[in-house]
Protein backbone atom coordinates (compact mmCIF):
# COMPACT_ATOMS: atom_id res chain seq x y z
CA UNK A 1 0.00 0.00 0.00
CA UNK A 2 1.52 3.25 -1.07
CA UNK A 3 0.78 6.69 0.74
CA UNK A 4 0.58 10.28 -0.27
CA UNK A 5 1.77 13.07 2.11
CA UNK A 6 -0.28 14.45 4.73
CA UNK A 7 -2.47 17.15 4.12
CA UNK A 8 -4.20 19.72 6.15
CA UNK A 9 -7.63 19.07 7.18
CA UNK A 10 -10.41 20.51 9.70
CA UNK A 11 -13.48 18.57 9.03
CA UNK A 12 -15.85 16.72 6.16
CA UNK A 13 -14.22 15.53 3.04
CA UNK A 14 -15.40 13.19 0.68
CA UNK A 15 -14.77 11.47 -3.38
CA UNK A 16 -17.04 12.82 -5.98
CA UNK A 17 -18.83 10.31 -7.14
CA UNK A 18 -17.37 10.35 -10.75
CA UNK A 19 -14.13 9.44 -8.48
CA UNK A 20 -12.00 12.26 -10.11
CA UNK A 21 -12.35 14.91 -7.30
CA UNK A 22 -11.85 15.04 -3.20
CA UNK A 23 -13.64 17.78 -1.60
CA UNK A 24 -11.99 18.84 2.33
CA UNK A 25 -13.39 20.77 4.41
CA UNK A 26 -10.66 23.39 6.33
CA UNK A 27 -12.57 25.96 8.41
CA UNK A 28 -14.31 27.94 6.62
CA UNK A 29 -12.93 27.20 3.16
CA UNK A 30 -13.79 24.16 1.37
CA UNK A 31 -10.73 22.76 -0.82
CA UNK A 32 -11.46 20.51 -4.07
CA UNK A 33 -8.56 18.20 -4.76
CA UNK A 34 -7.38 16.11 -7.92
CA UNK A 35 -7.87 12.53 -6.54
CA UNK A 36 -4.46 11.44 -9.14
CA UNK A 37 -2.24 14.27 -7.97
CA UNK A 38 -4.21 15.95 -5.01
CA UNK A 39 -3.45 19.13 -6.60
CA UNK A 40 -6.04 21.97 -5.77
CA UNK A 41 -8.23 22.45 -8.70
CA UNK A 42 -11.00 24.67 -6.92
CA UNK A 43 -11.23 26.81 -3.89
CA UNK A 44 -14.30 28.40 -2.46
CA UNK A 45 -14.65 30.24 1.05
CA UNK A 46 -17.86 29.71 3.09
CA UNK A 47 -19.29 32.17 5.36
CA UNK A 48 -19.14 30.03 8.29
CA UNK A 49 -17.19 26.80 9.45
CA UNK A 50 -17.99 24.06 7.52
CA UNK A 51 -20.09 21.12 9.23
CA UNK A 52 -20.79 18.95 6.64
CA UNK A 53 -20.45 18.71 2.71
CA UNK A 54 -22.12 16.27 0.08
CA UNK A 55 -21.45 16.01 -3.49
CA UNK A 56 -24.25 15.88 -6.40
CA UNK A 57 -24.58 12.76 -8.05
CA UNK A 58 -23.07 14.22 -11.01
CA UNK A 59 -20.44 15.56 -9.67
CA UNK A 60 -20.58 19.20 -11.03
CA UNK A 61 -22.26 20.64 -7.85
CA UNK A 62 -21.36 20.15 -3.82
CA UNK A 63 -23.11 21.83 -0.58
CA UNK A 64 -21.82 22.57 2.28
CA UNK A 65 -23.80 22.66 5.65
CA UNK A 66 -22.93 25.54 7.94
CA UNK A 67 -25.45 24.20 10.58
CA UNK A 68 -24.10 26.81 13.31
CA UNK A 69 -25.42 29.44 11.17
CA UNK A 70 -27.86 28.10 10.05
CA UNK A 71 -27.49 27.98 6.25
CA UNK A 72 -26.57 25.94 3.01
CA UNK A 73 -24.05 27.38 0.86
CA UNK A 74 -23.85 25.31 -2.79
CA UNK A 75 -20.63 25.48 -5.08
CA UNK A 76 -20.39 24.99 -9.12
CA UNK A 77 -17.11 23.16 -10.11
CA UNK A 78 -17.75 23.94 -14.16
CA UNK A 79 -18.84 27.69 -13.48
CA UNK A 80 -16.92 28.69 -9.80
CA UNK A 81 -18.41 32.13 -10.05
CA UNK A 82 -21.80 30.66 -9.44
CA UNK A 83 -22.63 30.38 -5.51
CA UNK A 84 -26.06 29.26 -3.90
CA UNK A 85 -26.99 30.43 -0.70
CA UNK A 86 -30.54 28.87 1.92
CA UNK A 87 -31.07 30.41 4.11
CA UNK A 88 -34.91 29.89 5.92
CA UNK A 89 -34.11 32.26 8.77
CA UNK A 90 -35.43 31.55 12.41
CA UNK A 91 -37.21 28.38 10.96
CA UNK A 92 -33.37 27.60 10.69
CA UNK A 93 -31.55 24.02 8.90
CA UNK A 94 -30.82 20.24 10.49
CA UNK A 95 -30.23 18.81 7.76
CA UNK A 96 -29.59 19.18 3.83
CA UNK A 97 -29.01 16.41 1.11
CA UNK A 98 -28.91 16.31 -2.75
CA UNK A 99 -31.92 15.04 -4.97
CA UNK A 100 -30.95 12.31 -7.39
CA UNK A 101 -31.33 15.09 -10.47
CA UNK A 102 -28.46 17.21 -8.91
CA UNK A 103 -30.64 20.16 -9.70
CA UNK A 104 -32.62 20.52 -6.66
CA UNK A 105 -31.37 20.72 -2.39
CA UNK A 106 -33.69 19.57 0.15
CA UNK A 107 -33.49 20.63 3.71
CA UNK A 108 -35.21 19.75 6.63
CA UNK A 109 -35.84 22.82 9.66
CA UNK A 110 -35.39 22.94 12.98
CA UNK A 111 -37.50 20.78 15.15
CA UNK A 112 -38.73 19.17 11.57
CA UNK A 113 -41.59 21.55 11.12
CA UNK A 114 -41.14 21.12 7.48
CA UNK A 115 -38.93 19.70 4.30
CA UNK A 116 -38.43 22.12 2.30
CA UNK A 117 -37.15 21.48 -1.86
CA UNK A 118 -35.00 23.71 -3.19
CA UNK A 119 -34.61 24.19 -7.13
CA UNK A 120 -30.92 25.78 -8.68
CA UNK A 121 -32.98 25.92 -11.47
CA UNK A 122 -35.29 28.83 -10.55
CA UNK A 123 -36.47 30.08 -7.26
CA UNK A 124 -39.51 27.36 -7.22
CA UNK A 125 -39.97 25.50 -3.64
CA UNK A 126 -41.52 23.19 -2.17
CA UNK A 127 -42.68 22.32 1.54
CA UNK A 128 -43.72 18.79 2.89
CA UNK A 129 -45.17 19.33 6.35
CA UNK A 130 -43.70 17.42 9.65
CA UNK A 131 -40.82 15.02 8.51
CA UNK A 132 -40.68 13.05 10.79
CA UNK A 133 -36.56 13.20 11.42
CA UNK A 134 -33.96 15.07 10.16
CA UNK A 135 -30.54 13.47 9.00
CA UNK A 136 -33.00 9.95 8.36
CA UNK A 137 -36.40 8.82 7.24
CA UNK A 138 -36.04 10.08 3.77
CA UNK A 139 -35.20 7.55 0.75
CA UNK A 140 -34.49 7.75 -2.84
CA UNK A 141 -34.95 4.88 -5.12
CA UNK A 142 -32.00 4.07 -7.29
CA UNK A 143 -33.14 4.94 -10.60
CA UNK A 144 -33.90 8.79 -9.03
CA UNK A 145 -37.51 8.48 -10.22
CA UNK A 146 -38.94 8.79 -6.71
CA UNK A 147 -38.78 10.09 -2.91
CA UNK A 148 -39.96 8.19 0.20
CA UNK A 149 -40.37 11.16 3.12
CA UNK A 150 -41.56 9.92 6.71
CA UNK A 151 -44.08 12.22 8.36
CA UNK A 152 -45.84 12.14 11.39
CA UNK A 153 -48.87 13.90 12.33
CA UNK A 154 -52.10 13.45 14.78
CA UNK A 155 -49.61 10.53 16.44
CA UNK A 156 -48.92 8.33 13.44
CA UNK A 157 -46.29 7.81 10.99
CA UNK A 158 -46.57 7.78 7.36
CA UNK A 159 -44.80 7.40 4.09
CA UNK A 160 -44.97 10.27 1.37
CA UNK A 161 -43.96 9.29 -2.23
CA UNK A 162 -42.91 11.82 -4.32
CA UNK A 163 -42.06 12.46 -7.78
CA UNK A 164 -38.34 13.70 -8.12
CA UNK A 165 -39.02 15.17 -11.71
CA UNK A 166 -42.32 17.12 -10.58
CA UNK A 167 -41.87 16.57 -6.74
CA UNK A 168 -45.66 15.92 -6.65
CA UNK A 169 -46.97 13.82 -3.75
CA UNK A 170 -47.86 10.57 -5.76
CA UNK A 171 -49.15 8.96 -2.74
CA UNK A 172 -49.28 8.80 0.95
CA UNK A 173 -49.89 5.68 3.26
CA UNK A 174 -49.94 5.46 7.27
CA UNK A 175 -47.59 3.01 8.23
CA UNK A 176 -47.73 0.41 11.48
CA UNK A 177 -45.36 1.40 13.45
CA UNK A 178 -45.59 3.50 17.10
CA UNK A 179 -42.32 5.83 16.76
CA UNK A 180 -41.17 4.92 13.10
CA UNK A 181 -36.86 5.18 13.53
CA UNK A 182 -36.09 4.80 9.66
CA UNK A 183 -36.36 3.77 5.74
CA UNK A 184 -35.13 2.40 3.37
CA UNK A 185 -35.61 1.47 -0.35
CA UNK A 186 -34.47 -1.84 -1.35
CA UNK A 187 -31.28 -1.43 -3.88
CA UNK A 188 -33.69 -2.64 -7.08
CA UNK A 189 -36.63 -0.26 -6.13
CA UNK A 190 -38.75 -3.62 -5.07
CA UNK A 191 -39.51 -3.14 -1.97
CA UNK A 192 -38.96 -0.31 1.11
CA UNK A 193 -38.33 -1.31 4.50
CA UNK A 194 -39.07 0.97 7.66
CA UNK A 195 -38.65 -0.49 11.51
CA UNK A 196 -39.61 0.83 14.65
CA UNK A 197 -37.75 2.29 17.21
CA UNK A 198 -35.64 0.03 19.68
CA UNK A 199 -38.37 0.10 21.96
CA UNK A 200 -40.92 -1.80 19.95
CA UNK A 201 -39.21 -4.81 17.68
CA UNK A 202 -41.19 -4.47 14.39
CA UNK A 203 -39.37 -4.18 10.67
CA UNK A 204 -41.99 -3.61 7.67
CA UNK A 205 -41.67 -4.08 3.99
CA UNK A 206 -43.98 -2.06 1.78
CA UNK A 207 -44.63 -2.15 -2.06
CA UNK A 208 -44.35 0.83 -3.71
CA UNK A 209 -48.29 1.50 -3.88
CA UNK A 210 -48.15 0.79 -0.33
CA UNK A 211 -49.13 -2.35 0.80
CA UNK A 212 -47.56 -4.49 3.64
CA UNK A 213 -45.69 -7.53 2.03
CA UNK A 214 -44.17 -8.37 5.39
CA UNK A 215 -44.14 -7.60 9.13
CA UNK A 216 -40.98 -8.58 10.74
CA UNK A 217 -41.17 -9.12 14.92
CA UNK A 218 -38.29 -11.51 16.51
CA UNK A 219 -39.01 -11.36 20.08
CA UNK A 220 -41.78 -9.14 21.84
CA UNK A 221 -39.90 -8.21 25.13
CA UNK A 222 -36.75 -6.10 25.20
CA UNK A 223 -34.61 -3.60 23.04
CA UNK A 224 -35.43 -4.32 19.59
CA UNK A 225 -33.71 -3.00 15.79
CA UNK A 226 -30.33 -1.44 16.08
CA UNK A 227 -29.63 -1.34 12.55
CA UNK A 228 -30.38 -2.68 9.17
CA UNK A 229 -29.32 -3.41 5.73
CA UNK A 230 -30.36 -4.31 2.53
CA UNK A 231 -27.83 -6.51 0.21
CA UNK A 232 -26.34 -4.94 -2.99
CA UNK A 233 -28.00 -7.67 -4.85
CA UNK A 234 -31.29 -6.63 -2.68
CA UNK A 235 -31.60 -10.42 -2.34
CA UNK A 236 -30.85 -10.04 1.47
CA UNK A 237 -32.56 -7.72 3.94
CA UNK A 238 -29.99 -7.81 7.08
CA UNK A 239 -31.26 -6.69 10.50
CA UNK A 240 -29.24 -6.45 13.86
CA UNK A 241 -30.81 -6.56 17.33
CA UNK A 242 -29.84 -5.61 20.53
CA UNK A 243 -29.93 -9.08 21.70
CA UNK A 244 -26.61 -9.44 19.91
CA UNK A 245 -27.86 -11.52 17.04
CA UNK A 246 -28.25 -10.93 13.39
CA UNK A 247 -30.82 -12.03 11.15
CA UNK A 248 -30.96 -12.12 7.00
CA UNK A 249 -34.64 -12.24 5.61
CA UNK A 250 -34.72 -13.48 2.07
CA UNK A 251 -36.36 -11.85 -0.75
CA UNK A 252 -38.23 -14.44 -2.21
CA UNK A 253 -40.55 -14.89 1.47
CA UNK A 254 -39.69 -12.26 3.83
CA UNK A 255 -38.58 -15.11 6.47
CA UNK A 256 -35.55 -15.69 8.00
CA UNK A 257 -32.96 -17.04 5.91
CA UNK A 258 -30.11 -17.27 8.31
CA UNK A 259 -28.75 -16.08 12.00
CA UNK A 260 -25.93 -15.21 13.59
CA UNK A 261 -24.88 -14.96 17.23
CA UNK A 262 -22.44 -12.82 18.88
CA UNK A 263 -21.16 -14.79 21.41
CA UNK A 264 -18.13 -13.62 24.05
CA UNK A 265 -17.07 -17.70 23.75
CA UNK A 266 -16.92 -19.12 20.53
CA UNK A 267 -16.57 -23.00 20.18
CA UNK A 268 -15.87 -25.37 17.84
CA UNK A 269 -16.93 -26.79 15.45
CA UNK A 270 -15.70 -23.40 13.89
CA UNK A 271 -14.50 -23.12 10.14
CA UNK A 272 -13.58 -19.02 10.65
CA UNK A 273 -10.04 -18.10 11.35
CA UNK A 274 -9.57 -15.88 14.35
CA UNK A 275 -7.38 -13.28 13.67
CA UNK A 276 -5.94 -11.43 17.00
CA UNK A 277 -3.78 -8.07 16.80
CA UNK A 278 -0.79 -8.21 18.71
CA UNK A 279 2.33 -6.11 19.11
CA UNK A 280 6.27 -6.57 19.98
CA UNK A 281 8.53 -4.44 20.72
CA UNK A 282 11.70 -4.34 18.07
CA UNK A 283 15.39 -2.73 19.62
CA UNK A 284 16.26 -0.17 17.10
CA UNK A 285 20.05 -0.62 16.88
CA UNK A 286 19.86 -4.64 16.60
CA UNK A 287 17.40 -4.06 13.58
CA UNK A 288 18.85 -2.64 10.09
CA UNK A 289 17.34 0.37 9.41
CA UNK A 290 17.63 2.90 6.61
CA UNK A 291 18.69 6.08 8.28
CA UNK A 292 15.39 8.00 7.32
CA UNK A 293 13.06 5.19 9.05
CA UNK A 294 15.52 5.64 12.43
CA UNK A 295 15.32 9.54 12.33
CA UNK A 296 11.37 9.44 11.53
CA UNK A 297 11.24 7.24 14.61
CA UNK A 298 13.68 9.50 16.60
CA UNK A 299 11.48 12.53 15.97
CA UNK A 300 8.98 10.26 17.41
CA UNK A 301 10.36 10.24 20.88
CA UNK A 302 10.63 6.45 20.00
CA UNK A 303 13.50 4.57 20.88
CA UNK A 304 11.88 0.91 20.30
CA UNK A 305 9.70 0.14 16.77
CA UNK A 306 6.93 -1.49 17.55
CA UNK A 307 5.80 -4.17 15.05
CA UNK A 308 1.87 -4.43 15.31
CA UNK A 309 1.33 -8.13 14.02
CA UNK A 310 -2.01 -10.68 13.19
CA UNK A 311 -1.52 -13.90 15.69
CA UNK A 312 -3.89 -16.86 14.29
CA UNK A 313 -5.92 -17.88 17.38
CA UNK A 314 -7.50 -21.55 18.10
CA UNK A 315 -11.17 -22.28 19.08
CA UNK A 316 -12.28 -22.59 22.12
CA UNK A 317 -11.51 -18.43 22.62
CA UNK A 318 -13.29 -16.06 24.63
CA UNK A 319 -13.30 -12.72 23.40
CA UNK A 320 -13.10 -9.22 25.32
CA UNK A 321 -16.51 -8.11 26.27
CA UNK A 322 -18.06 -5.54 28.88
CA UNK A 323 -21.77 -5.44 30.30
CA UNK A 324 -23.06 -2.09 29.92
CA UNK A 325 -24.76 -0.20 33.08
CA UNK A 326 -28.28 -0.77 33.74
CA UNK A 327 -29.05 2.83 34.80
CA UNK A 328 -27.71 4.51 31.96
CA UNK A 329 -30.02 4.94 28.14
CA UNK A 330 -28.47 3.97 24.94
CA UNK A 331 -26.74 0.76 26.03
CA UNK A 332 -23.49 -0.09 24.40
CA UNK A 333 -24.82 -3.74 23.09
CA UNK A 334 -26.33 -5.12 20.00
CA UNK A 335 -25.42 -4.82 16.73
CA UNK A 336 -24.24 -1.52 16.11
CA UNK A 337 -22.25 -1.64 12.46
CA UNK A 338 -23.65 -3.51 9.76
CA UNK A 339 -21.67 -3.71 6.31
CA UNK A 340 -22.04 -5.94 2.82
CA UNK A 341 -19.45 -6.40 0.42
CA UNK A 342 -20.18 -4.97 -2.92
CA UNK A 343 -20.85 -9.30 -4.16
CA UNK A 344 -23.32 -9.38 -1.43
CA UNK A 345 -20.92 -12.64 -0.28
CA UNK A 346 -19.94 -11.45 2.73
CA UNK A 347 -21.31 -9.34 5.71
CA UNK A 348 -19.16 -7.85 8.62
CA UNK A 349 -20.79 -6.92 11.77
CA UNK A 350 -20.07 -5.49 15.39
CA UNK A 351 -21.57 -6.07 18.55
CA UNK A 352 -21.53 -3.16 20.35
CA UNK A 353 -20.46 -5.12 23.84
CA UNK A 354 -17.34 -6.13 22.04
CA UNK A 355 -16.19 -3.23 20.58
CA UNK A 356 -13.05 -4.28 19.65
CA UNK A 357 -14.01 -7.18 17.66
CA UNK A 358 -15.31 -7.39 14.09
CA UNK A 359 -17.53 -10.60 12.63
CA UNK A 360 -17.29 -11.25 8.62
CA UNK A 361 -19.83 -13.83 7.92
CA UNK A 362 -20.48 -16.07 4.84
CA UNK A 363 -23.93 -15.60 3.33
CA UNK A 364 -23.63 -18.20 0.62
CA UNK A 365 -22.11 -20.99 3.14
CA UNK A 366 -24.30 -19.08 5.77
CA UNK A 367 -21.27 -19.09 7.92
CA UNK A 368 -18.63 -17.63 10.22
CA UNK A 369 -15.55 -16.97 7.47
CA UNK A 370 -13.53 -14.73 10.14
CA UNK A 371 -13.14 -12.98 13.56
CA UNK A 372 -10.83 -9.99 13.62
CA UNK A 373 -9.80 -9.27 17.56
CA UNK A 374 -8.18 -5.60 17.98
CA UNK A 375 -6.66 -4.15 20.39
CA UNK A 376 -9.08 -0.92 20.53
CA UNK A 377 -12.43 -0.22 19.23
CA UNK A 378 -13.19 -0.60 15.63
CA UNK A 379 -13.80 2.87 14.89
CA UNK A 380 -14.62 1.96 10.81
CA UNK A 381 -14.80 -1.10 8.68
CA UNK A 382 -15.26 -0.18 4.95
CA UNK A 383 -15.62 -2.59 1.58
CA UNK A 384 -13.70 -2.29 -1.13
CA UNK A 385 -16.46 -0.98 -3.87
CA UNK A 386 -15.02 -2.88 -6.14
CA UNK A 387 -14.12 -6.35 -4.54
CA UNK A 388 -14.41 -8.44 -0.99
CA UNK A 389 -11.81 -6.75 0.50
CA UNK A 390 -12.21 -4.90 3.84
CA UNK A 391 -10.09 -2.13 5.40
CA UNK A 392 -10.17 -0.67 9.59
CA UNK A 393 -9.44 1.53 11.39
CA UNK A 394 -9.29 1.82 15.10
CA UNK A 395 -7.68 5.19 16.24
CA UNK A 396 -4.13 4.41 16.20
CA UNK A 397 -1.08 4.60 13.54
CA UNK A 398 -2.36 1.62 11.27
CA UNK A 399 -4.76 -0.16 9.21
CA UNK A 400 -5.97 -3.68 8.89
CA UNK A 401 -6.87 -5.24 5.76
CA UNK A 402 -9.18 -8.58 5.64
CA UNK A 403 -9.72 -10.33 2.20
CA UNK A 404 -10.72 -13.91 1.81
CA UNK A 405 -6.87 -15.14 1.54
CA UNK A 406 -6.23 -13.63 5.16
CA UNK A 407 -5.25 -10.46 7.52
CA UNK A 408 -2.92 -8.12 7.26
CA UNK A 409 -1.86 -5.25 9.20
CA UNK A 410 -0.49 -2.01 7.59
CA UNK A 411 1.68 0.41 9.05
CA UNK A 412 0.86 4.53 8.08
CA UNK A 413 4.36 5.71 7.57
CA UNK A 414 3.96 9.61 9.71
CA UNK A 415 4.68 10.04 13.70
CA UNK A 416 1.60 10.02 15.58
CA UNK A 417 -0.81 9.72 12.94
CA UNK A 418 -3.91 8.07 14.21
CA UNK A 419 -6.43 6.74 11.98
CA UNK A 420 -9.76 8.14 12.92
CA UNK A 421 -11.51 7.62 9.50
CA UNK A 422 -11.74 5.91 6.06
CA UNK A 423 -13.57 6.45 3.13
CA UNK A 424 -13.00 4.65 -0.38
CA UNK A 425 -13.00 6.30 -3.77
CA UNK A 426 -15.99 4.53 -5.98
CA UNK A 427 -13.65 2.94 -8.26
CA UNK A 428 -11.80 1.31 -5.23
CA UNK A 429 -8.54 3.05 -6.56
CA UNK A 430 -7.40 4.50 -3.27
CA UNK A 431 -8.56 5.66 0.38
CA UNK A 432 -8.50 8.36 2.13
CA UNK A 433 -7.18 8.34 5.55
CA UNK A 434 -7.59 10.74 8.25
CA UNK A 435 -5.97 11.98 11.42
CA UNK A 436 -7.82 14.72 13.56
CA UNK A 437 -6.15 17.12 11.90
CA UNK A 438 -4.62 15.73 8.49
CA UNK A 439 -5.60 13.79 5.87
CA UNK A 440 -3.55 11.33 2.79
CA UNK A 441 -4.57 9.06 0.37
CA UNK A 442 -3.76 5.59 0.11
CA UNK A 443 -3.17 3.24 -3.00
CA UNK A 444 -4.44 -0.21 -3.08
CA UNK A 445 -2.67 -2.86 -4.66
CA UNK A 446 -5.13 -5.33 -6.73
CA UNK A 447 -6.73 -7.87 -4.71
CA UNK A 448 -5.02 -10.53 -6.13
CA UNK A 449 -1.63 -9.25 -5.37
CA UNK A 450 -3.10 -9.32 -1.41
CA UNK A 451 -0.99 -12.75 -0.75
CA UNK A 452 1.92 -10.70 -1.34
CA UNK A 453 1.31 -8.54 2.17
CA UNK A 454 2.82 -9.53 5.22
CA UNK A 455 2.21 -7.57 8.47
CA UNK A 456 5.36 -5.26 8.51
CA UNK A 457 3.90 -3.51 5.03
Amino acid sequence: MEFTETYKQAGPCAFSPNARFLAVAVDYRLVIRDVLTLKVVQLFSCLDKITYIEWALDSQYILCGLYKKPMIQAWSLAQPEWTCKIDEGPAGISYARWSPDSRHILTTSEFNLRLTVWSLLNTACIHVQWPKHGSKGVSFTKDGKFAAICTRRDCKDYVNLLSCYTWEIMGVFAVDTLDLSDIQWSPDDSAIVIWDSPLEYKVLIYSPDGRCLSKYQAYESGLGVKSVSWSPCSQFLAIGSYDQMIRVLSHLTWKVFAEFTHLSNVRGPCAAAVFKEVDEPLNMSELSLDDEFIQRNADNGCETYIQVRYDVMEVPISLPSQKPPADKPNPKQGIGLISWSNDSQYICTRNDSMPTVLWIWDIQHQELAAILIQKDPIRAAVWDPTCPRLVICTGTTHLYMWTPTGAYCINVPFPNFLVLDLKWNSDGSCLIVRDKELFCCAAVPLLQDSSDYSSDD
